[in-house]
């Protein structure tokens, strides 16, 4: 369901300046820059936002520790830049994060495939091994690359008496204490929807791509709205962004003629949702003896997330689960650090995705670059495409730019650059105000709890106010549900943010579906059929 758009019709006799495929977060992060600009824009997305890779992710914006050991300074960097600047556009989703990197001497390069482990395999006496003075000087450049403004700066922790060694088994004595954020990435990308849709795009969801072609200096657009009634419409605009995702080759077919030789590379990235293992609420930086990293990081406070992997899929990207092999990997890698050890019966959930990386040519998944690439077609000056391929959470902002900056010169109209500026949808205030908002919700709704207050703030930010507008009592919010779920915030979801099914609710606009049972999920699926949208 279309969001009310503050701005009046900006087509020019029904035709758009451009044309969006891919309701993921570089997709929706398009959108929103183009119609911020000043021109009309329509987004497409197959199913719902956020629905595919964007919604399963390690949910991190971060400048990407790992990839200094591809000397991969100039992604680093940017993301680096990227991580204050995602912090005061959207306080309510995201918050710093103070990263644990424990020390151990044990760990090897024998199967690392980095620049660097290359490199140190050759070195006398360090071969096989990352000493703490190569991971300090690693997180010297990570503080200063970027220029760090809001984030504390790295130092080293002794573990005997700190908190954050507790769970951690005996052997590590010491670690390094690091920044960087999180996001709740499915959140992301629907409010940059949200935003898009204020500044006047058209976000069609459950609506399929169907094919393009060139007609003089435009392009003719077939489309399908899925349902029953679902019938072919036609379109057309100036410009199309094929931000697809892992479908990003897929679209580039028939009359679209694809001219480059660009590919991509699927990977799979795997992640477990366990009970809670730690009482305190810092993540960990985990290196293990292959070569690779993962993290463990409290998550939706009752639970941990560890993750990821990185296999290449070769599979249909919409088959993608964590297999039992990957959640035994991701176990075993656990049980390397944490004293407590944790076995199957201790995993509640699981999700896997795929990740639409540029086809470098990398050895292994690992090594893959996460930069993006850019393409831009346009036969001598007729209607441009432009295909993102790859890219990360974190740069999402910036290569909407770079998008932009590739169509700049077929709209001299347009504004200049402003998504830095402007907060995401409930986003206006600053990072340290997020506390006082939840007791300010209390305050004027006193039948909340304060985890529920939270929750919204976290959600929503101010927009929870507007949300729960006029609600003097838990009976004015309707049915419930399950959690801290009413019909009232149901209704806003669907109105406001393209909800349409109980995954869509529970799965990518929250994460209750982790304490509903399944005769609460069915009542929530057998209201949302009762009572339809108006």
């Amino acid at each position: 369901m279309t969001r009310p758009n503050a701005f009046p019709d900006r087509t020019h006799d029904g035709i758009y300046d451009v044309f969006v495929i891919g309701g993921g977060v570089n997709g929706t992060g398009v959108a929103r820059d183009a119609a911020g600009r000043g021109l009309s824009v329509i987004l497409c997305e197959a199913q719902d936002l956020a629905q595919a890779t964007s919604s399963a992710s390690t949910k991190l914006f971060h400048g990407g520790l790992r990839y200094l050991e591809y000397f991969k300074f100039r992604m680093v960097r940017e993301s680096l830049q990227e991580r204050e600047t995602l912090l005061k556009m959207m306080p309510h989703i995201s918050w710093p994060l103070r990263f644990v990197l424990p020390v151990n001497d044990r760990l090897h390069f024998a199967n690392d495939s980095s620049s660097l482990g290359r490199i140190l395999r050759w070195v006398p006496g360090l071969a096989g091994r990352r000493p703490a003075w190569l991971l300090r000087m690693g997180l010297f450049v990570y503080d200063h690359l970027g220029g760090r403004k809001i984030l504390p700066a790295c130092r080293k922790l002794s573990l005997k008496n700190h908190p954050v060694g507790a769970p951690l088994k005996e052997e590590f004595a010491h670690a390094f204490e690091y920044s960087d954020c999180w996001v709740e990435d499915s959140r992301l990308v629907v409010l940059n929807a949200c935003s898009a849709a204020l500044h006047g795009a058209d976000i069609r969801t459950r609506t399929r791509f169907i094919s393009a072609e060139r007609s003089a200096n435009l392009w003719k657009i077939m489309i399908r709205k899925q349902g029953p009634e679902s019938a072919v419409e036609t379109i057309h605009a100036r410009a199309i962004v094929n931000a697809a995702g892992p479908w990003a080759q897929a679209v580039l077919s028939g009359d679209m003629e694809r001219g480059n030789q660009h590919g991509l590379r699927l990977v799979r990235g795997s992640h477990i949702i366990t009970r809670r293992l730690f009482e305190h609420d810092q993540p960990y930086f985990l290196q293990l003896d292959d070569g690779r990293i993962i993290f463990a990081i409290p998550y939706e406070r009752d639970f941990t997330l560890i993750g990821t992997t990185d296999i290449d899929h070769q599979d249909d990207p919409r088959k993608v689960v964590c297999t039992p092999e990957e959640r035994d990997y991701l176990i075993a890698a656990a049980n390397m650090f944490f004293a407590a050890e944790i076995t199957q019966t201790d995993v509640v959930a699981s999700y896997a995705g795929v990740r639409p990386l540029y086809d470098d040519q990398a050895n292994s998944a690992s090594a893959a670059t996460r930069d993006y690439v850019l393409t831009l077609e346009d036969r001598n000056g007729e209607a441009p495409l432009v295909n993102v391929f790859g890219g990360k959470i974190t740069t999402y902002r910036r290569l909407a730019e770079h998008v932009m900056a590739k169509l700049g010169p077929y709209f001299p109209e347009s504004g200049p650059d402003w998504s830095a500026d402007e907060a995401l949808p409930g986003g206006d205030f600053e990072l340290d105000e997020k506390p006082q908002l939840g007791i300010d919700l209390i305050d004027r709704h006193p039948f909340l709890t304060a985890e529920w207050a939270a929750r919204l703030i976290r959600a929503y930010g101010r927009d929870a106010f507007e949300m729960l507008r006029g609600a003097d009592s838990i009976a004015a919010l309707g049915t419930y549900f399950g959690g801290t779920l009413y019909a009232r915030e149901v209704e806003w979801l669907r109105r406001r943010e393209w909800a349409v099914t109980a995954e869509d609710i529970l799965w990518r606009r929250s994460k209750l579906g982790l304490w509903f049972s399944d005769d609460q999920v069915e009542m929530l699926e057998r209201w949302l059929a009762e009572n339809t949208a108006g």
